[in-house]
């Protein structure tokens, strides 16, 4: 049984303190379905609710750290060295349309790395956290990356860009080259359990483009602390702030890191 350090049993407490906030609310928004203004505003607030019992409750046992909040933004602390990197909601359209599939994230950075994580799961009560060092973890259970080795056995997850997002035409051109080379790629709409599952050898792999660093600030961590990889599509491990990101179980990284490479020529030769 992995023995938690009090940082994690702080940022446990605070996410399943939000979670049953956000497992209640997630209960109304069937019932939100059918009116005419929609669930939107009612997610919104409960994103900001969440958050709010999040920073009150790290702020509680940290008074010194600083803040990067989804909702809020920066927040100062007297600690120059440490802040909280929260993400309240991970999944957001997923809650908004009544789908069972999102998250809390929270991260702890100590002089601009990352050194604790926790991303939870309120309604299967599912609690992925990891240390620097220390390895990483599902409740009690140590995790590891997956052992596949082909690529042809692999099942990655993707995010798909929506309407005002950047790079449609650079996703589809990754997702023709991938496709053929895998056996499933996925797109279940939260980016900081979909790199939870990596870590937990769910998925093989896991891309995307136009994330937010609290996004996947735990994430990251996550898989790192499995034994997996993450760099940017063309294999860097700096500016990992979710502008670009690939992680998975190490052994296959080369391959989708040659085939997203790929992608990308096929779109500046059709762009010239």
């Amino acid at each position: 049984m992995a023995l938690q350090s009090a940082i994690i049993n702080v940022m446990q407490k605070a996410a399943e303190m939000a979670g049953r906030k956000l497992a209640r609310d997630f209960g109304e928004v069937e019932h939100l379905q059918v009116s005419r203004k929609g669930p939107a505003d009612f997610v919104s607030a409960a994103d900001t609710k969440a958050e709010k019992i999040i920073f009150q409750e790290l702020s509680k046992a940290r008074p010194d750290f600083g803040f990067l909040l989804e909702e809020n933004g920066s927040v100062e602390g007297k600690d120059p060295n440490s802040r909280w990197i929260v993400d309240p909601l991970d999944g957001t359209t997923n809650f908004l349309h009544g789908i069972p599939h999102f998250a809390i994230s929270i991260a702890l950075e100590q002089n601009g790395e990352v050194t604790a994580g926790l991303i939870y799961q309120p309604l299967t009560d599912e609690i992925f956290w990891a240390e620097k060092g220390r390895g990483a973890y599902l409740n009690n259970r140590r995790l590891r990356v997956s052992a596949r080795k082909n690529m042809a056995d692999s099942l990655l997850a993707t995010g798909i860009p929506f309407k005002g997002r950047e790079g449609h035409v650079e996703f589809i051109a990754a997702l023709e080259t991938i496709m053929p080379e895998v056996s499933g790629v996925r797109r279940f709409g939260s980016a900081a359990l979909d790199l939870a599952w990596v870590a937990a050898g769910r998925y093989d792999g896991f891309w995307e483009t136009n994330l937010q660093y609290w996004d996947v600030a735990a994430g990251i961590l996550m898989v790192s602390e499995a034994s997996g990889t993450v760099t940017t599509f063309n294999g860097k491990k700096d500016k990992l702030d979710g502008k670009e990101i690939l992680a998975t179980n190490g052994a296959l990284h080369g391959p989708v890191t040659r085939l997203l490479a790929t992608a990308r020529k096929k779109v500046r030769t059709t762009e010239d």
